[in-house]
């Protein structure tokens, strides 16, 4: 069986290490010293001023909102995971969804000014599959209508505009460290903000609101995460490059053997770096896909259909709306397997019996 995606672990042994000095210390919570010390490391590794780990990127999204104090409609995308938009409802919100680009799958920056009414706060928008938006364009946009900007970067680790990261673009920016992210904590998020006070009070709403002993500043939410945790992310961090590299030769030899497919890659973003998180890729057609999944699922080889359907249409507790971009789009990517332990004998195999199953 070759699965979509497989988490990396590093050797059992360096974990073991770091779970030594947890029961030495039996601090098991709370933002102890190997939550803190990722903190520094990943600022480190990031060339970022300010980082919180939480929970997970789910929580992290709803801590921006909380801490923006955003209120009534905020513009976003249909082309994302369910907890971008569910994240807007959870929070009292109402998402207004606007049509991607054909070519990046990310927001249409040209479609948010006409979306923009009085009840209008804030942009959530997805770096999908880790290709960032037009942050330059939404920018723009954003301040002209004096709007908050939030990046779902749940898949964006590690990736940089100009030398930039990624996390220093909008007014707050979230990472997924679920398991099946190319770097993980096995669960965890990030947070990210230039603003030195809204770190602060980011630090606080993670921890319930509390500003003292007995004493609180606002509302806040269980956000903390554990040293268990913390000593995967510690212990996987020091195997980024070699887990970047083995993942760009297989997306690279995906490329070389898929020349023959009718599909297209998503056109990545000029100035930025690519950092291999998923192999998308958008068929001809739905038939085609639907053709390519039933015959790789056959054979033990599973896919994705990332993301379907679109969340414009799909969502029980929201009005069903159409956009046709994203309808089309949604229908016709499927992500191939791509993990740090998947072979080059098995890209070739998936690749050779794709394109025999389009050819018969």
């Amino acid at each position: 069986m070759i699965s979509v995606t497989q988490p990396f672990l590093p050797p059992q042994e360096e974990y073991e290490k770091y779970l030594d000095g947890i029961w030495k210390r039996n601090w098991l919570t709370n933002m102890g010293p190997l939550a803190s010390q990722l903190e520094m490391q990943l600022k480190d590794h990031l060339k970022l001023n300010h980082l919180l780990f939480v929970t997970n990127g789910t929580v992290a999204l709803q801590m921006a909102l909380k801490a923006l104090e955003i209120t009534g409609e905020v513009i976003t995308t249909p082309f994302s995971f369910i907890a971008t938009t569910s994240t807007i409802v959870w929070e009292g919100c109402t998402p207004v969804f606007i049509d991607i680009d054909p070519n990046s799958l990310c927001i249409d920056p040209s479609k948010i000014e006409d979306a923009i009414t009085e009840k209008t706060t804030a942009i959530l928008a997805t770096h999908v599959y880790g290709n960032p938006c037009d942050v330059e364009a939404i920018e723009i946009v954003a301040k002209k209508h004096n709007l908050k900007v939030i990046y779902d970067a749940a898949h964006a680790f590690d990736v940089k505009i100009n030398g930039r990261s990624i996390f220093e673009y909008g007014d707050i920016s979230t990472c997924s460290l679920h398991a099946t992210k190319l770097y993980h904590s096995i669960e965890g998020g990030l947070i990210i903000t230039q603003n030195a006070d809204l770190l602060k009070k980011l630090a606080s709403i993670r921890n319930f609101g509390i500003s003292g002993y007995d004493s609180f500043s606002e509302l806040g939410i269980n956000g903390k995460n554990s040293e268990f945790h913390a000593a995967m992310g510690l212990a996987n961090l020091k195997y980024i490059s070699d887990i970047h590299e083995k993942r760009k030769a297989l997306t690279r030899l995906y490329d070389e053997k898929l020349k023959g497919l009718k599909a297209f890659r998503p056109r990545w973003h000029q100035k930025a770096n690519e950092n291999f998180a998923y192999y998308p890729i958008i068929l001809e057609s739905e038939d085609l896909l639907l053709k390519l999944k039933t015959e790789l699922d056959k054979n033990e080889i599973f896919t994705r259909r990332y993301f379907y359907p679109s969340l414009a249409s799909a969502l029980p507790y929201l009005p069903t709306l159409e956009l046709p971009v994203t309808e089309d789009i949604s229908k016709r990517s499927l992500c191939l397997p791509l993990y740090y332990d998947l072979t080059f004998e098995e890209v070739d195999l998936i690749s050779r019996l794709i394109l025999r199953i389009q050819n018969n």
